[in-house]
């Protein structure tokens, strides 16, 4: 079997000549984007889309998917999808994401975030 290596782009982030560098690939970026997102209250999901969220239902979840990050050596702009629980205001829970994602971003990583664009891309209505 003769698997294609997978492209990924990579940012150095530190540089230090005794003992290395540091870098970081761009799909951790938007790991790191993804689980921030899911951790504010009324967020349901990444993505955003029916196979994600029947993927999700059997175990298989992908954070990053629904998540785009666009990163120079300086910055970092990040665009999203989200599905959002029924009864949560939409303005301010993309709010609390933006922030939430903004700052996870910087203090893991150290870039600079000049952007998080949030787009619903759905509501979960959950029947009791």
């Amino acid at each position: 079997m003769n698997k294609e290596q997978e492209i990924r782009n990579t940012y150095k982030i530190h540089e230090n000549g005794r003992v290395g560098e540091v870098q970081i690939a761009d799909e951790v970026v938007a790991v790191i984007a993804g689980l921030a997102a899911t951790e504010v209250e009324g967020v349901a999901s990444t993505g955003g889309n029916v196979t994600n969220d029947l993927a999700g239902k059997f175990g298989k979840k992908n954070i990053s998917k629904g998540v785009k990050v666009s990163v120079s050596p300086d910055s970092v702009s990040v665009d999203m999808a989200l599905t959002l629980n029924y009864g949560y205001g939409v303005l301010e829970t993309a709010k609390q994401v933006q922030e939430k994602v903004k700052l996870a971003i910087e203090n893991m990583t150290g870039l600079h975030v000049n952007s998080v664009n949030v787009r619903i891309a759905g509501v979960n209505i959950v029947k009791e």
